[in-house]
């Protein structure tokens, strides 16, 4: 029965991008759906690609382990979420409309007058070398999710799982990507707030669950899980916090605003984005609260991670249990399929096109995007099985975070201040997102080995504690500002900015 309901999941799939392929025409549809997507579309789609396995089987691994602190990430990405939709998205979408822009690299290009195509270059590069990272730790999720709830061999599950994604990506493009995410959202959505309530009865009642953990697991009802406030638990807090900073400017999350017919449907997008947000985040938290109060470690395996596949078997009938196999591999595919239609689309729209080959029809370009999809879905099923072979340990949370903050790191600083700020540059741009982009490895890596080097084990683990997203946010906001300052030249090229960004303020 697990097998049926993860069989008709892979089949409503395979007929969406079918149906998908079909409204194909031309480089518009494949890349933004043809900016004709209502606001329900856009914010489950948005919604579904901003989460991944980190929210199934990462978050909820979270609450199993810490309790109540894990709420600090529902708050960060409430945050995250709230700021996109409510104080960037309007502006974003006038500007893109403005400019005619289809894809994140057209935008800043238009944005910041850049004529030398080094900004697209620089966005294009980066996306191409980080999005197989991130999407090849999805790959790897997708195993441990066939192995946690069927027992099957990781490299089987995962393989399985990738060659789903694979068919209706190149068939359907971005709107098979958006019609898959509504569809997959709703999955999620809906196992995420019905699981908890499931456990909570199976206790016998929010008052059971309450006693059980006050008994055998006070520090999950403590904020600072069971910790005095101390600069490490500060430090811990704001990582959690941080992680929110993605949804602010991230390509993949960010093309979805560019796809909606129309900015006067933002406030409605971002009413269902963030209930979908809160109940679903919130959900994936106290599932791991409420496995703790029924369930030892010994019975789940030592990994925390394995909280919602074992709880969804022990508690619901075969079919339904099958059915949050599919919602797991929702959360995965969700996210991949948009990481690759964004990497294809930088690599063949703004490098291929936009500073080779001007007059390539939107025939071939469609040919050559669906061909580069199928050859950056292969690195990133290499780099997951590279994953599942020398870095399991780390667990699903912190993998896919590092690759979430290395996209985060290199876009949200420039996307944030290019449509507040007139007199950022594109020189500055330039150098931001290279800064970015290296300080996610730099704080992930060269930060502690120096600090263990020079003997400062509290400030290591302060560094550790905050990982990598907020540290290159801020260096890499730090080195737009000041290039910019100093760029008077760049500055005398930004004709019509003031004017851009004063229209990007006014409601419809």
């Amino acid at each position: 029965m697990k097998l049926l309901a993860v069989g008709l999941y892979c089949f409503v799939l395979l007929i969406l991008g079918h149906l998908a392929s079909k409204r194909m025409h031309d480089i518009r549809d494949y890349f933004a759906g043809g900016k004709k997507l209502g606001f329900i579309n856009v914010a489950f789609s948005a919604r579904a690609t901003g989460e991944s396995a980190w929210l199934l089987l990462g978050l909820t691994g979270v609450g199993f382990a810490l309790g109540v602190q894990g709420f600090w990430v529902v708050l960060g990405e409430c945050i995250g979420v709230g700021g996109a939709w409510l104080l960037l998205a309007g502006r974003f979408k006038r500007l893109t409309d403005r400019y005619d822009s289809i894809t994140i690299p057209d935008y800043l290009e238009s944005r910041f007058r850049d004529t030398s195509h080094w900004l697209r270059l620089i966005a294009a590069g980066s996306l191409i070398i980080f999005v197989p990272i991130y999407a090849g730790s999805q790959v790897f999720a997708t195993g441990e999710a066939f192995n946690a709830f069927l027992s099957w061999n990781h490299y089987l599950g995962a393989t399985i799982g990738f060659l789903v994604v694979l068919f209706y990506i190149t068939k359907g493009g971005f709107l098979a990507v958006v019609w898959s995410d509504v569809f997959q959202g709703t999955l999620m959505f809906a196992g995420l707030v019905f699981l908890p309530i499931v456990g909570v009865l199976e206790a016998g009642g929010v008052t059971n669950v309450l006693d059980i953990l006050r008994t055998d697991h006070i520090s999950h009802l403590s904020w600072t899980a069971g910790q005095e406030w101390n600069p490490l638990v500060v430090a811990q807090i704001i990582g959690f916090v941080a992680i929110g900073i993605g949804f602010l400017g991230s390509p993949q999350v960010f093309v979805r605003f560019i796809s909606l017919r129309s900015a006067s449907e933002l406030k409605k997008g971002a009413a269902v984005a963030l209930g979908w947000t809160v109940l679903a985040d919130s959900g994936a938290v106290l599932v791991g609260m409420v496995g703790r109060a029924l369930y030892t470690h010994a019975q789940i395996g030592s990994d925390s991670e394995n909280i919602l596949p074992f709880m969804s078997q022990d508690l619901l009938p075969a079919f339904l249990a099958g059915l949050y196999i599919a919602m797991v591999l929702s959360a995965i595919m969700s996210t991949i399929d948009s990481l690759l239609v964004v990497a294809s689309s930088a690599a063949v729209r703004d490098f291929w096109q936009k500073t080779r080959h001007p007059d390539m029809s939107d025939a071939s370009l469609m040919k050559l995007s669906k061909r580069l999809t199928l050859i950056l879905a292969l690195i990133s099923f290499g780099i997951g099985i590279a994953i599942t072979n020398y870095n399991k340990d780390e667990g699903i949370f912190w993998v896919i975070i590092f690759g979430w903050s290395g996209i985060a790191a290199t876009f949200c600083p420039v996307m944030i201040l290019s449509l507040f700020w007139s007199r950022l540059t594109a020189l500055a741009a330039r150098w931001a997102m290279i800064a970015g982009f290296l300080g996610v490895p730099f704080f992930k890596f060269a930060a502690p080995a120096l600090l263990a080097m020079a003997e400062m084990p509290k400030a290591k683990a302060q560094v550790e504690a905050i990982d990598v997203l907020l540290p290159a946010f801020l260096v890499s906001i730090v080195v737009a500002i000041a290039v910019s300052l100093v760029d008077r030249a760049g500055r005398a090229k930004l004709e019509g900015i003031r004017e851009d960004l004063s229209f990007s303020r006014t409601r419809e």
